[in-house]
């Protein structure tokens, strides 16, 4: 009597019975998913995938010999699939094969030099080894595949977690060393300017996130994406703060006898994405009193404010862009309101804010600084680098924002910026652009 040989398999046939089985695994039927992968190894013997599973299996049964055979057989049946070879590398390290181990690992990188599981792999062999150093910095490579706000698989969040108290220590030490080299040199050059060599080296140890300039229109290359500017490149921003409390007053007359000329700062049309703006769009809860806003003066909100008015008319940098800048007005968020993360238009302007009303519990982010507003003291950043701001308050936040050339333009780039952008507008016919 003829035995029939076993029905061949598809690679998509196989990779379904494979799925049924790790579900009925899943499930607790152990029994049952032993038995649909035994009959699937009998169809296709040789896949790599089925040998794979199978190599799986007897690996977390303690069985690292036959989990070895497998996985050898797998990567000679697939050379190209960097699993396999990280599967490999586990059942090396089962069996004591150091050296052999590392080989394994070292190939499956070369396939994928990001793949998760191989360089956890060469950290743990490194940290066996009593390499400290490079162990950290291979979990640091580890660690830094991982894409922001995911969720690692189960699998290796006990490894990640590892990984990182491994980096901190070494970043701590790192930081150790640093201080007394670094502190004799600070010394040396007391009056000069240090907080960008603070700011590289918190971002080489990893504890400051690195943003750029990401303009929602216009990007004007070779300019530096520069969070807050130094006060000191501003000297005219005294003659600004002087006025702050005469602006204010100016501000509470508004908030008694014009409230109606409050509307809200985001204001989409209804065929526009609203993003992260979809609470805050036709809101007043983050609403403007505008003085100027893309470059049309509101002549009676300028007559109620004559000495913002004037203050705003004398500022150095000013823009002057038809149907685009300047942009200056009174910026009222209420209470217990957040104003999402977002970037503004072009780098080829600059923001500046003059807080008028800050009760406790509001604060500004600019990429990776962040900073309490100061009534009376004004500040200069980037609005094209990611940017958010709060009100934990019970009362509302008052601000006096405006716009500024970027200072690290010619005055021939200005001009051309601004001859471009009047026929930009002109040639598409544009309405003035979302104030977000």
């Amino acid at each position: 009597m003829n035995t029939a040989a076993p029905a061949q398999l598809d690679d998509a046939a196989i990779i379904r019975v494979l799925q049924a089985s790790k579900a009925e695994a899943a499930a607790g039927r152990t029994v049952q998913s032993d038995q649909l992968l035994a009959r699937l190894a009998q169809q296709a013997p040789n896949h790599p995938a089925v040998l794979n599973e199978l190599g799986v299996r007897m690996l977390n049964r303690g069985a690292a010999e036959q989990a070895h055979a497998l996985f050898a057989r797998a990567t000679t049946a697939d050379p190209n699939h960097p699993s396999l070879w990280a599967n490999l590398a586990s059942s090396l390290k089962a069996l004591g094969r150091r050296a052999e181990e590392m080989d394994a690992i070292e190939n499956a990188l070369k396939l994928e030099p990001r793949h998760l599981s191989a360089l956890l792999q060469k950290a743990q062999y490194l940290e066996a080894a009593s390499d400290a150093r490079n162990a950290a910095r291979a979990y640091q490579n580890a660690l830094a595949v991982i894409p922001p706000g995911s969720e690692p698989p189960p699998a290796v969040q006990d490894a990640l977690r590892h990984a990182r108290s491994v980096v901190d220590a070494d970043l701590a030490a790192l930081n150790a060393a640093l201080e007394e080299p670094l502190a004799a040199v600070r010394e040396r050059h007391g009056g000069a300017r240090q907080r960008r060599v603070d700011a590289c080296l918190e971002a080489l140890m990893g504890k400051r996130p690195i943003y750029h300039s990401q303009p929602t229109w216009m990007y004007f290359p070779e300019l530096p994406a520069i969070e807050f500017f130094e006060r000191a490149d501003f000297p005219w921003l005294d003659a600004v703060e002087v006025e702050s409390e005469t602006i204010r007053g100016e501000l509470l007359r508004v908030l008694v006898a014009d409230r109606e000329g409050l509307q809200p700062y985001i204001d989409f049309p209804p065929d526009m994405p609203l993003d992260q703006f979809r609470e805050l769009n036709r809101s007043r809860r983050w609403s403007a009193y505008f003085l100027w806003n893309q470059s049309e003066a509101h002549a009676g909100h300028i007559a109620s404010c004559p000495v913002t008015a004037r203050m705003l008319e004398s500022v150095p940098l000013r823009p002057r862009i038809a149907s685009r800048a300047p942009t200056a007005f009174f910026s009222i968020l209420d209470a217990n309101t957040r104003i999402p993360p977002h970037t503004g238009v072009t780098n080829t302007r600059l923001t500046v804010h003059l807080p008028l009303i800050v009760p406790p519990g509001c604060g500004f982010r600019v990429g990776a600084t962040t900073r309490e507003w100061l009534p009376g003291k004004a500040w200069v950043f980037d609005d094209t680098i990611q940017h958010e701001a709060w009100n934990n308050s019970d009362t509302p936040r008052a601000v006096l924002i405006f716009d500024i050339w970027n200072p690290l333009l010619s005055a021939a780039e200005r001009d051309l910026i601004q001859t471009a952008t009047e026929v930009y507008v002109r040639h598409y016919g544009l309405p003035p652009e979302s104030n977000a």
